[in-house]
């Protein structure tokens, strides 16, 4: 085992999405500890330029690097692996890399209607990886693509502390937004024809799986990328001799570091709310990220 099995893994996203790639990560990997950077202070990058977000994930990446010693980056971000996980590649060819995407594919193995929807940022749907992943599934499925203007915000902002009321209003905005992408889309359903898979393509909308199944129904199929991107993780560890043995910690917390470029309350609320984390965990970024 190398010196350097021993360092961090960092895990970054434009806000609290990623956190649901990092539930994942830690699953699959309970040896190891993550450092987990949420861009809260420029998010949503899915509508951002590209230039913007590539300008950002190359500033995260060196700061991990420098300041963490990071052994791997899982960019958990589909809007940030679009737009930029080429550059890192070139940029870092001797750091293991894993990116996010769409899945796709997987959802063509599930459907049995043939018909799949996919959800996603305006950034990623954009994209030239996502037309690309788009065109190698083309013939072995329909696919019916919505961007979700709003909804990473406003999933962001959900998460921010404020009054029953805010709270309230904050889950209504939600709501709404589902309810108006997911009617443009189509029927959702079992039937001939009707979608019966829905692909959702940004990170963020893992943690309002719940309303969406409220409007889907039971027979809906929702797809997710963390327990793919977890696997391949673990596969690039293994095969650059860098995955951690020995006693797993005794706490989530005791192996996670968590670090926001905005509200550092926001992070707190949406760590302990979906991975159990105590506060502490969570700090402010430099201000020179």
């Amino acid at each position: 085992m190398s010196a350097a099995s021993s360092h961090p893994i960092g895990v970054f996203d434009s806000g609290i999405g990623g956190l649901s790639v990092l539930q994942a990560l830690q699953s699959a990997l309970p040896h190891e500890h993550f450092v987990y950077l949420a861009d809260n202070a420029h998010a949503p990058y899915g509508e951002k330029t590209d230039l913007f977000v590539r300008q950002r994930t190359h500033a995260i990446a060196d700061h991990l690097m420098a300041q963490h010693q990071i052994k791997a980056l899982v960019v958990a971000c589909n809007t940030a692996t679009a737009a930029a996980i080429h550059e890192l590649r070139t940029r870092h060819p001797l750091l293991p890399l894993v990116g996010v995407e769409p899945a796709l594919k997987p959802a063509v193995a599930l459907s049995q209607t043939g018909h799949i929807g996919v959800i996603a940022t305006r950034g990623t749907v954009a994209s030239d990886k996502f037309a690309r992943l788009l065109d190698s599934v083309q013939g072995q499925a329909k696919f019916t693509v919505q961007a979700c203007n709003g909804l990473a915000l406003a999933i962001e902002q959900s998460t921010l502390p404020g009054s029953a009321e805010e709270a309230k209003e904050a889950e209504g905005r939600i709501a709404a937004l589902l309810a108006q992408y997911t009617s443009a889309m189509g029927a959702f359903g079992p039937g001939p024809g009707q979608m019966d898979t829905l692909v959702l393509g940004c990170t963020h909308y893992v943690f309002v799986e719940k309303p969406l199944r409220a409007l889907l129904g039971p027979d809906v199929q929702l797809v997710s990328t963390g327990e793919a991107v977890a696997r391949q993780t673990r596969r690039l560890l293994e095969a650059a001799g860098l995955l951690r043995h020995g006693p797993a910690p005794a706490s989530a917390a005791q192996r996670m570091s968590l670090f926001t470029t905005g509200d550092l309350h926001g992070l707190q609320a949406a760590s302990q709310r979906w991975l159990g984390l105590p506060h502490a965990a969570c700090h402010k970024a430099p201000t020179q990220v």
